[in-house]
């Protein structure tokens, strides 16, 4: 609860007053039918038109008072829970923002979306619930329980014997429940991943004609969350009948007892009407409160898992950082005896001594076989993933040493799978510099061969690519985030292999372009095409994690015999397409 503090003091009047407004409506409910007994026993006997417009008129008016503070009770809880859970999400959604990829491994995006939106309004409807509830059930209880003593003692018993049942019920009902909405909430997750999955992937889907193969899973995941919701819902389902039972056994119990003490001449009808009404709202409000303890069971279940994200601990900080005011300013990056495994625990490791410089200004190219660590390799430089061994430099000075906002903001990257958002290209361009002027945005556009396909658009620079940029081949969509990363003018430029959809032509032209006017930035490309990096400085063959060639072009071509084989085998691959 300490936790939570924080998101109810800005807000504390109105969680003070939403309960404080409820109990207007207590004393409502406890006084009317003490006043309705009234008119009852005194004013319909004796014909007392004045004494029941009296009375009739206090009703009117309590009436009233309690409609004012349902309203207020309604508008101070809406008030408080929304922007309770409002502040909460956005925590949540900032401690998500701030994982590393380690951390964002370990769950999977359809359970964050599930964290963020189901499992946040299961916490925002019971906290409207209780704090309606929370004086209300507790109040009309109480006063209701009193005003039946205070009528008839004896009478009131068959109420007291009637509660120690409803209450073993009720924690049977919620030690049954925790657990079944536990189970549901991650079903749910499954089926939100389910449905991410789907929907990111419907063109491959429909170009490997697996619609029904993608329907029969999904039919799966939706079938499995359905019987997991119908055994929590159960739990649900028996509370009220059990209720109902109860009250109407009670109900009866009291009227067959009470109507013989009437008939002894021991109590009023009014009384008895009023008694009889007490009876009800005393089991309405043990009604009320196991729901809402019923609610909170399934609310627990969600705080659970909303505190799995606000515990865990972000593996890769720069909380330690000595240099945190430094920027990068000339590029250079040093690799000294490098290793790395993604889990602490895995004895095979994906890098390992990995050792080079790339001195400020050079182009490094990296090639090597699928698998071989090469995006591993560069996703160490802006700190993506801290090093296992070794130590990663930049100008210097050791990666972890930076704070990680000046670090990333040196080094501009366009990973290997190519991600534009909602809205327009222009819009998207100037994620690498909100700032950047027009002519600075088309000079990066014009630099990754992008220019002239975005002004032949009818929009041109204003023209929506739609999520994910559905609307632009993938030769397009690579060079729109090259020119993204060049709007930033980092100091290290990585490219990891996002050329690969771009014919050779227009490869070679931004190729130039970079060696043009990004003379002083250090540009580290990853390629499947030795082409590509052939005129690098320095190029790195990576196998199995380990450097086993490193030169340029010309030396690799005499000493390393992986080079050489690359080399042919895409020569000859050439010659045969042009052959055909």
């Amino acid at each position: 609860m300490k936790r939570y503090m924080k998101y109810i003091k800005p807000y504390g009047s109105a969680f003070i007053l939403a309960p404080l407004c409820m109990l207007t409506e207590v004393a409502g409910e406890i006084m009317l039918p003490k006043l309705m007994s009234m008119i009852v026993n005194n004013g319909v006997p004796q014909r007392d038109m004045a004494y029941i417009l009296g009375i009739g008129a206090v009703m009117v008016a309590t009436a009233l008072f309690m409609a004012l503070g349902g309203i207020g009770g309604a508008y101070f809880s809406s008030k408080a829970s929304i922007c309770f859970t409002s502040d909460l999400r956005q925590d949540l959604f900032d401690k998500v923002q701030s994982f590393s990829f380690k951390n964002i491994d370990a769950y999977s995006t359809g359970s964050l979306v599930t964290r963020l939106t189901n499992d946040i309004q299961q916490v925002q409807q019971v906290t409207m619930m209780g704090l309606r509830m929370m004086f209300r059930a507790p109040g009309m209880l109480i006063g209701a329980l009193i005003m039946a003593f205070i009528m008839n003692g004896k009478l009131a018993m068959v109420i007291l014997v009637v509660i120690p049942f409803l209450m073993a019920a009720i924690i049977l009902i919620l030690k049954t429940a925790f657990p079944r909405f536990t189970v549901m909430q991650k079903k749910l997750d499954r089926l939100n991943s389910g449905i991410q999955e789907a929907l990111t992937n419907v063109r491959v889907i429909k170009s490997f004609v697996r619609e029904d193969f993608e329907q029969e899973k999904f039919q799966d995941m939706n079938g499995d969350l359905k019987d997991s919701s119908l055994r929590a819902m159960n739990v649900v389902i028996m509370t009220m009948p059990v209720m109902m039972l109860a009250m109407n056994i009670t109900t009866l119990a009291v009227v067959w007892y009470g109507g013989n003490i009437i008939i002894a001449g021991q109590m009023q009808v009014g009384d008895l009407t009023a008694f009889t009404t007490y009876i009800v709202q005393i089991l309405m409000s043990l009604m009320m409160l196991s729901m809402v303890f019923l609610q909170s069971s399934r609310a627990m279940a969600s705080v659970k898992r909303i505190n799995e994200v606000l515990d865990t601990k972000i593996d890769l900080t720069d909380e330690e950082a000595t240099e945190k005011e430094r920027i990068v300013t000339q590029g250079k990056v040093e690799f000294r005896d490098v290793s790395f495994c993604y889990h602490e625990e895995a004895d095979e490791k994906v890098l390992e001594h990995i050792s080079f410089t790339a001195l400020p200004g050079q182009t490094v190219g990296i090639i090597g076989a699928t698998g071989s660590g090469k995006t591993t390799l560069v996703q160490l430089i802006p700190r993506l993933y801290d090093v296992s061994g070794g130590s990663v430099l930049v100008d210097g000075v050791d990666v972890r040493e930076y704070s990680l906002k000046n670090l990333r903001e040196g080094v501009g990257m366009v990973l290997q799978k190519n991600v534009l958002f909602s809205g327009t290209i222009e819009e998207n361009l100037r994620w690498g510099n909100e700032d950047a002027s027009m002519e600075e945005l088309y000079q990066a556009a014009e630099n990754a061969q992008a220019h002239g396909f975005v002004t032949s658009f009818g929009d041109g620079y204003a023209m929506d690519l739609g999520q994910g940029g559905v609307n632009v081949s993938g030769g397009q969509k690579q060079r729109l985030c090259i020119a993204r990363a060049l709007l930033k003018k980092p100091k290290i430029l990585i490219l990891d292999d996002s050329t690969s959809a771009v014919d050779t032509a227009t490869e070679a032209k931004i190729r130039w372009c970079f060696a043009a006017d990004l003379k002083d930035t250090t540009k580290i490309i990853i390629a499947q095409r030795i082409g590509s990096v052939e005129e690098a400085d320095q190029i790195l063959v990576l196998d199995e994690g380990k450097i086993i060639g490193m030169g340029d072009h010309r030396q690799l071509m005499e000493n390393c015999q992986a080079y050489q084989e690359i080399y042919y085998s895409q020569r000859d691959h050439e010659k045969e397409a042009g052959v055909s």
